[in-house]
């Protein structure tokens, strides 16, 4: 695909329906939020201009998930408004064709986009849809009181695409909200043509529906269609004069620090090489010299966030992450609760994904004699790879 065409990602609603847990799009489905699967669909696609219609309040995440060349807009008060707000920050150096994608469809196949695609060759609109086949009826009261034909009836799916000044002008021409932008392209009288979709591309709408899309990713990555990769890091660090350690993000009080180049976060230090150790790209040294000034005493949470940005440059999400203090004192269990949720905000993994840790050396060596401490560190990450 080239620059002639562009997708709108709809992500500005609140998704109540979903229930508790925040707006659905930003949930975690399978260890990432929900839109960024949904960005990955589109960007496996081809398609490099993506604009992501978000709620003002989601900005920082929502720039967090994007990538070069693609942006976000704050969309408005319904589904419409969102559209329009991307139209318009497209309409500056507009593409040719325009797809306009559910943010919470996070499971569509590169073939109902390309199908979408290829009608738009031939036609003004194309959407993909499923036709009815179950019976429908009519009830009331918990009853059922007629039965309705489903003849010609299909059930809507995005994305829905079409040349772009026709819809742009569509939306400006339009008032009040609308169930998708095929019906606003309608009541201008643009032709809508139905093209394949697929049962995988529903919506997440209800509470169950995260545990449907689950195991729909969880079927489909098997080593025949994944790169995974496990790296291991290790690191230690001596005692020195001082009133406490840094150790996985968290101060914990002790009679000594820690002593290095920076705040010696031996845990953190061990997590970030197995990062890049699991990418094939060297340790911390290679990236952050201690020969440089300017990481004297630096906060190892810039280390750590470097190699979780690197492995989402290169494609990589990482599915879970194992860090084991080894030391006689401080005790670590008091604090590793503390030091879980600071590497899980950092990483952007779920809690449960990331462990934190420790044992002693029964007295024995550097750290039985309360020399310094060990970590070890463990990262598996995973990329798509066409099967």
């Amino acid at each position: 695909m080239t620059e002639r065409l562009a997708a709108i990602i709809v992500a500005a609603g609140r998704g109540t329906r979903a229930g508790p847990g925040g707006p659905k799009q930003w949930r975690r489905l399978a260890g990432r939020p929900v839109l960024a699967w949904t960005l990955d669909a589109f960007r496996k696609a081809g398609i490099a201009r993506l604009v992501l219609a978000i709620h003002p309040e989601d900005r920082a995440q929502a720039e967090a998930l994007l990538r070069p060349g693609e942006i976000a807009v704050t969309g408005g008060a319904d589904r419409a408004a969102s559209v329009r707000a991307a139209l318009e920050a497209l309409s500056d150096s507009p593409p040719d064709l325009v797809l306009i994608h559910d943010g919470a469809r996070p499971l569509v196949s590169r073939a109902v986009i390309a199908g979408v695609i290829t009608a738009l060759q031939d036609s003004e609109g194309a959407a993909p849809a499923l036709p009815v086949i179950d019976a429908l009826w009519r009830g009331q009261d918990g009853l059922v009181q007629d039965t309705a034909p489903r003849d010609g009836l299909y059930r809507a799916q995005t994305p829905q695409g079409f040349h772009f000044a026709a819809i742009l002008n569509a939306h400006r021409a339009h008032s009040g909200p609308a169930a998708d932008d095929v019906e606003i392209a309608r009541a201008a009288g643009i032709s809508v043509a139905i093209t394949p979709g697929c049962e995988d591309n529903f919506k997440l709408t209800y509470a169950p529906d995260f545990a449907r899309a689950a195991r729909l990713i969880g079927a489909g990555t098997g080593p025949q269609n994944m790169d995974i990769r496990l790296g291991n890091g290790y690191d230690v660090h001596r005692f020195t004069a001082g009133e406490g350690c840094w150790l996985c993000g968290v101060l914990v009080p002790h009679d000594r620090a820690l002593q290095g180049h920076s705040d010696a976060d031996v845990g953190m230090h061990a997590l970030t090489d197995a990062i890049y150790g699991a990418l094939a790209q060297g340790d911390i040294g290679r990236h952050f010299p201690p020969s440089d000034p300017q990481w004297k005493g630096a906060a190892s949470h810039i280390f750590l966030r470097h190699a979780v940005d690197l492995a989402a440059s290169m494609g990589f999400r990482i599915s879970n992450c194992d860090v084991t203090l080894v030391c006689e004192r401080p005790k670590i269990g008091p604090h590793a609760a503390a030091m879980q949720e600071k590497l899980s905000e950092i990483t952007g993994l779920d809690l449960t994904r990331v462990s934190v840790k420790a044992t002693t050396s029964e007295r024995l060596g550097f750290t039985g004699r309360e020399e310094g401490i060990a970590a070890l560190a463990t990262a598996c990450l995973i990329r798509e790879v066409d099967a």
